[in-house]
């Protein structure tokens, strides 16, 4: 259950409600929404071996953050031994606390060289990746997987067995097979068998945690030792508060139609901030979709949204929006179009 504070290999956490790394979504000003509400960890967007080690300055910018986002993690995607390690080292010195190796993103183009979903049908290169980033860097070492490649390749104990040896602090496991991306219910029998395997390594669930009951049921059905947090975030900042509320058995917070307005306005004002102007109006509509899908009665500002020309406009169409009149009891999960890059997590 909820532990405040959690240690992970040498380094305490605040506690053990993670935020993931979310391709195409978990950007600076993401990150700074969810920082708001205390997380026992944040990870940046994974960044792709090859592209870090050149320098690419694209590469660089997704690992922005800020003191106040401490503790943080980076998350590396790659297939190569050689470079895991360098990469690893890179990552340690821009002051990151937590590595990641990222076994869990099932798109094609990162499958397609062996990296993200690929390593789950070459364990033995999975190994070599995690034993050399461990031997690189002091910083503790975590890996996310999935279940498997697909249902006849299912790979939890064998991976959790190498991923300890190899000398990880944890494993992130992920409720899904790579062929399932994100259909379905996510399984938590795969979590549960993590955690039968290891022997000392803590487990990190993942996979449907959208409000602080479905936490709680993961974390009673799998013993895992800490939570995941992914798409249940997007447009929903405070889950990470409603959980911790829930676990200290306070009432929960019902948020007003003006309060979405103006977290949605807040992190709308921190795009703005932080991307130019082309990319802030696709930043804007993205993470306008997020906020509306659960208001009942707003598909049309949502459509309004997605035709807007400027930045400014999107403001304009939100502040003069009736928030007050609107019923936000429908939570439902976001829907990955929000996110069409994938939050891989």
């Amino acid at each position: 259950m909820l532990k405040k504070p959690f240690t992970l290999g040498k380094i305490t956490l605040p506690s053990n409600i993670f935020c993931a790394p979310l391709a195409g979504c978990s950007d600076l000003p993401f990150r700074r929404m969810t920082a708001k509400y205390k997380p026992g960890l944040i990870y940046c967007e994974m960044v792709k071996m090859d592209a870090l080690i050149r320098h690419d300055p694209n590469t660089y910018r997704l690992l922005d953050y800020e003191g106040g986002m401490h503790p943080i993690g980076a998350q590396l995607c790659g297939s190569k031994p050689e470079l895991a390690g360098p990469c690893a080292k890179i990552l340690e010195n821009l002051g990151f606390d937590i590595i990641d190796l990222n076994c869990g993103c099932p798109v094609d183009k990162v499958t397609k060289d062996g990296s993200g979903s690929g390593l789950l049908k070459s364990l033995d290169l999975l190994g070599s990746l995690v034993s050399n980033i461990v031997a690189a860097v002091k910083v503790p070492v975590t890996v996310k997987i999935r279940a498997g490649w697909d249902a006849q390749h299912i790979i939890t104990q064998e991976a959790t067995r190498i991923v300890e040896a190899a000398g990880a602090s944890a494993l992130c496991i992920h409720g899904r097979t790579r062929a399932q991306g994100y259909q379905g219910a996510a399984n938590w029998e795969f979590i549960r068998e993590c955690k039968q395997a290891s022997k000392q390594m803590p487990i990190i669930g993942n996979g449907d945690l959208f409000d602080p009951e479905n936490v709680k049921k993961m974390f009673e059905f799998t013993g895992c030792d800490a939570v995941l947090l992914a798409r249940g975030t997007m447009g929903k900042p405070w889950l990470i508060e409603d959980i911790y509320r829930y676990f200290s058995n306070k009432a929960p917070l019902i948020r007003s139609g003006l309060e979405y307005r103006d977290i949605l306005l807040e992190h709308l004002d921190h795009i703005l901030s932080y991307q130019n102007e082309r990319r802030a109006l696709l930043d804007l509509r993205r993470v306008g979709c997020w906020f509306l899908k659960g208001g009942k009665g707003m598909r049309h500002l949502r459509e309004a949204l997605n035709r807007s020309s400027a930045p400014l406009e999107v403001r304009r169409m939100i502040e003069a929006y009736p928030w007050s009149e609107t019923d936000f009891s429908d939570t439902r999960p976001q829907e990955e179009e929000c996110c069409s890059s994938s939050a891989h997590q």
